[in-house]
């Protein structure tokens, strides 16, 4: 088994070959052309490998390559990369380009895509080429320095487990996000929150899993990496892995990461909210063993027409739409109607998620959301995260469980954890703790009540309190604390204001007819 400290060295010769473009603080900049050379030279490394392997058999590399070529499936990923010696790396072949660098990347990625539909518009919808306003983006030199410092370090199957090279790959990922400020929050979510809501979640060798929001993947291998660690086999049945993303470059980002882990993944592209593409023979929506997702927060771009237009069943008549302000509980409710009978979902919402609407006069579309959620007893526990963990934003966020079958001990109560005060500073995020994570993951699979952390509350309880479900209401970390976070009461703030807006509007249209 590697050591952390050829972990480390992999992590940091990763981040390094990264800055070798233009430093750190421009690399995120560059981080569609790093990943896949990246992924790439992986391909490479194991392809040498499986060549080396065949040789032996057939007692040459010369006779290797013509067999593979005749026959791809001797290999997973067949590369038509051929060295003028071939006892050269095939790498090799990228290495020397020493004229039109971009271009002769550009022509092999594509060729090598062409010969594996499973990695099409993964790694050949990148231009190497590519220029704005007759300016390279990224010119040959600091392509060639890329190409070079990529080349330092072999990441073939002797040299490093896929376990390592995918953690490492992840590390870059997040180092990206540490560098992308606003749009992170679309790729990436914090691995201490990813790995807690995956040791709660469980899941079970041979299980199906789904990301409705997948990014770049890291919370379905957090889930795959929780399930082998709980089982310990050698070779426990791989989990399921299936995801949908919007963004082509953020799913092109997923499928590399799903393969450099060596899992297996169907990642699906499109809008998971107007058209999901995981559906069953008859055209319903189709149904997992475990569900998870950090969806965009507070999405206002889905009308009440877009929620009308639903044929799947996701938007109950009783639970009706939340409100076009906010898409959080929309989510919820696509993640739910994801479930078969016995499933499971964590899904990570704005803090207001767990509160608005309760205490306010009158009806609220997100409250009475949140009330079908709690009085058909299906939320299973709620998680208030520390300040600052999330790259998109300082707001602490909270992660709701849900289970579509509750234990009868656990009926008619929900476990509310207050974890604001569990954290490290760090630069430029917060972070929870190995010893963190454990305890947050414990006390959530055991719910065990501790004061200052966490509590068993009754339906009773929730009603009470007009159902506001945030932990932050009912568990209070310091005597002198009686108040809400502030975070909370804008959101709330945000959403009245909407509301008032709405109303105000259609109060002026219906004047208008009227010629008022």
């Amino acid at each position: 088994m590697p050591t952390p400290e050829k972990s480390k060295s992999l992590e940091s010769w990763i981040w390094d070959a990264a800055c070798s473009i233009r430093g750190a603080k421009d690399a995120p900049k560059y981080k569609d052309y790093i990943l896949p050379l990246i992924f790439t030279k992986r391909l490479c490394d194991v392809f040498d490998d499986e060549l080396n392997r065949i040789s032996k058999e057939v007692g040459s590399r010369k006779k290797a390559f013509q067999l593979v070529k005749a026959d791809h499936k001797l290999v997973r990923f067949y590369l038509p990369l051929v060295p003028d010696d071939p006892e050269q790396p095939v790498w090799s072949v990228i290495r020397k380009l020493s004229d039109k660098i971009g271009e002769g990347v550009t022509t092999h990625m594509r060729a090598i895509a062409r010969e594996n539909p499973l990695l099409q518009g993964i790694i050949d919808r990148v231009d190497f080429n590519a220029t704005t306003h007759g300016q390279r983006d990224l010119d040959d030199d600091r392509l060639s320095n890329l190409i070079e410092a990529i080349s330092t370090k072999r990441l073939g199957l002797d040299d490093v487990e896929a376990d390592i090279i995918g953690k490492s790959y992840e590390y870059l990922i997040r180092k990206f996000a540490e560098g992308s400020g606003q749009s992170a929050g679309e790729f990436y979510t914090p691995p201490e929150v990813g790995t807690i809501m995956s040791r709660v979640l469980a899941p079970e060798p041979g299980m199906t899993v789904y990301d409705p929001c997948c990014g770049s993947g890291g919370l379905l291998v957090k889930l795959e990496t929780a399930m082998e660690e709980k089982v310990g086999a050698k070779k426990p049945a791989p989990l399921k892995l299936f995801g949908q993303e919007y963004i082509p470059e953020t799913w092109a980002m997923a499928n590399m990461n799903m393969i450099i882990h060596d899992m297996e993944g169907q990642i699906e592209i499109g809008d998971t909210f107007k058209n999901p593409k995981f559906r069953d023979k008859g055209g319903k929506l189709r149904t997992f063993d475990r569900v998870i997702a950090n969806p965009m927060w507070n999405q206002d771009w889905f009308t009440e027409t877009d929620y009308d237009a639903d044929e799947l069943g996701r938007f109950p008549a009783g639970a009706g739409f939340p409100g076009k302000s906010s898409a959080d509980w929309g989510w919820v409710q696509h993640m739910h109607a994801s479930l078969n009978d016995k499933g499971r979902a964590a899904v990570v919402l704005d803090t207001g998620a767990a509160s608005r609407g309760s205490g306010n006069a009158g009806t609220n579309k997100e409250k009475t959301v949140r009330q079908w959620f709690v009085d058909h007893d299906l939320i299973e526990s709620v998680l208030y995260l520390p300040e600052n963990l999330f790259y998109n934003t300082t707001a602490p966020g909270i992660v709701l469980f849900l289970n579509k079958a509750k234990p009868k001990a656990r009926q008619a109560k929900v476990f509310l954890v207050n974890a604001s005060q569990v954290f490290e500073k760090g630069d430029p995020k917060n972070y929870i703790p190995d010893d963190g994570i454990q305890r947050l993951a414990d006390t959530l699979i055991g719910w065990k009540e501790e004061e200052k952390l966490s509590r068993i509350v009754d339906h009773a309880e929730l009603k009470k309190n007009d159902y506001n479900i945030s932990p932050s209401r009912y568990i209070h970390t310091s005597d002198a604390e009686t108040y809400r976070p502030i975070a909370e009461i804008v959101e709330e703030l945000k959403v009245i204001e909407a509301e008032a807006r709405e109303t105000d509007k259609a109060l002026q249209q219906i004047l208008k007819q009227l010629g008022i």
